[in-house]
């Protein structure tokens, strides 16, 4: 599938919403990355796994990925020797819950999901790691005391120190001799270290050493003499408290470095079941049905030129478009057609068809469900390619036409049997007599390969062809003769016109009068029936 192909049909912007419904990171980068598959069993596999979602969030709505990270990063840090702050430690242990909570779950629910069930037993959870992280830090990721057992008589022994500056403190500044001298009776601290506020006016009255001065000069902050070794006690005991923290930390980051290929294989694995949740409520937010997945049927003789291919989309709605104001169309093709040739009014819908078709096929592929009513199916093509919409460009000194053309000649002799190939405005932008023989040219061109194809156009010299060639067959977007309006619906058999009143083509006369377009033409007078009779 060529990306410019998908850029052109919007499966991007699809998978941009899809990602909008995943639960973490790394589901969302999954999402978007996604690609339509070509074979038929990975196509069933994909529908048939977000089917299974769909069913158990049914059933089981609580299910999620809550708490999930992409902790992959962390765990090639810690690999590499990087000690893990508390709060990445608890997105790691997070993660390995929400993981083993979705694999009891899934493991015990599976002869009822088995291809959910195959993915989650992919997640190794790590419980080591979890009970660690669970014993060391605290839900704020502050490490607890019981960390190790240095940790905690360090703690303790800090929590004496502090007591025992506290109380020389209070006794100072609560002291009636030391009352004139002070500026107020409280502890402050300064550059870590505790301090009382003393007026400048009476330096020196207290014995001690200078660590600030307030912003008037009024008063000066000194750590008394009594209490220095005091402050110095309790500062070695808090750079063995950092010193001790970071021994533990680096111990819990270690245990994750030991485990990286682990936890990588779980964070894919829950990447997996979070893009299958997304495809869900996805399915979901749009009314989606799981398609059909028909296999190309063999030729039946060989001067037969249609591929075997399947389109059959019943009530198709475009997903981008406005649910409440979309018309749903019917796009069914018969066994003996594999190209369709839809003409009709501007802005009657004729490029949403095509853009329908394309898109709806891509997303079907990628495993998707479409906006479609039951019994629609499709069959998995190799590639798709479409030439829809203006692609002039100045700076390359392209006109409408020549953008077009270079376009088409790009997948030209690429296109087979097992391709999808949609053309717009096909011959469009040049003198209509040429542009009507090029496009028949091309539309030739790509039934003899075999391809199957749809061509929105204007030209009456292709409604002939779709009429007289065998696999191809006209369509057009219909118009409503009362309000002179378009109605955005497809008639697959008939073909269409710029609207108002014009002349329908009959291959055997020309004895038709003039009738609105999409509105089934009275039967000719010759031999044959008139064209979409």
């Amino acid at each position: 599938m060529n990306d410019k192909h998908l850029a052109t049909l919007e499966f991007p912007k699809i998978l941009d919403r899809l990602a909008t419904h995943t639960g973490f990171s790394a589901g969302a980068e999954r999402a978007r990355a996604l690609m339509p598959a070509t074979s038929l069993q990975e196509i069933r596999r994909r529908l048939e796994t977000t089917s299974e979602a769909r069913t158990l969030l049914d059933v089981r709505p609580a299910t999620s990925l809550g708490g999930a990270h992409d902790i992959r990063p962390l765990a090639t840090a810690a690999q590499r020797g990087a000690v893990l702050p508390p709060s990445e430690l608890l997105d790691v242990r997070d993660t390995l819950v929400a993981a083993r909570s979705l694999h009891r779950t899934l493991t015990r629910l599976g002869s009822q999901f088995p291809r959910l069930a195959r993915i989650a037993a992919r997640i190794q959870p790590c419980p080591g790691i979890i009970t660690e992280v669970n014993r060391c830090l605290d839900e704020r990721g502050n490490v607890r005391d019981n960390a190790s057992p240095e940790l905690a008589r360090i703690r303790r022994e800090a929590r004496i120190a502090h007591d025992r500056i506290q109380d020389k403190l209070q006794s100072i500044i609560h002291s009636p001799r030391n009352a004139p001298f002070l500026q107020e009776p409280l502890i402050t601290q300064r550059e870590g270290r505790y301090v009382v506020p003393l007026k400048a006016d009476f330096k020196g009255r207290i014995r001690g050493i200078v660590h600030d001065m307030s912003a008037s000069g009024a008063t000066i902050f000194i750590e008394p003499l009594s209490v220095v070794e005091l402050n110095n006690a309790w500062r070695e005991l808090q750079l063995e408290e950092q010193q001790e923290v970071h021994r533990i930390l680096a111990r819990l980051s270690d245990l994750i470095a030991e485990r990286a290929t682990e936890i990588e294989q779980t964070v894919e694995a829950l990447a997996e079941l979070d893009l299958a949740f997304a495809k869900a409520k996805y399915a979901d937010a749009i009314n989606g049905t799981a398609p059909e997945l028909v296999p190309f049927r063999k030729h039946r003789a060989p001067n037969n030129r249609h591929p075997g291919s399947t389109i059959r989309l019943i009530g198709a709605r475009h997903p981008l478009l406005d649910p409440q104001r979309v018309v749903p169309i019917d796009v069914v093709l018969d066994d003996e057609t594999h190209a369709l040739v839809i003409t009709g009014p501007n802005t009657g819908g004729k490029t949403v068809s095509l853009k329908t078709v394309g898109l709806l096929t891509l997303m079907a592929q990628a495993g998707l469900h479409l906006p479609v009513e039951p019994g629609s199916a499709l069959s998995p093509f190799k590639a798709v390619y479409a030439d829809i919409g203006d692609e002039q460009s100045i700076e390359q000194n392209l006109s409408t036409f020549s953008s077009h053309l270079n376009n088409i000649i790009s997948f030209l002799d690429q296109a087979d049997e097992h391709s999808l190939v949609l053309l717009d405005e096909l011959g469009a932008g040049t003198d209509p007599a040429e542009g009507a023989a090029l496009a028949r040219a091309l539309l030739d061109h790509f039934r003899r390969r075999g391809a199957t194809i749809f061509v929105a156009t204007h030209y009456p010299e292709l409604k002939t062809y779709a009429q007289l060639t065998p696999g191809v067959r006209n369509a057009c977007v219909e118009f409503d003769p009362e309000t002179l309006s378009p109605t955005y619906k497809l008639t697959v058999g008939l073909p269409g016109c710029a609207g108002g009143g014009c002349r329908s083509t009959c291959p055997r006369c020309a004895d038709q009068p003039a009738r609105p377009c999409g509105v089934r033409p009275r039967r000719c007078r010759g031999a044959a029936p008139a064209a979409g009779r």
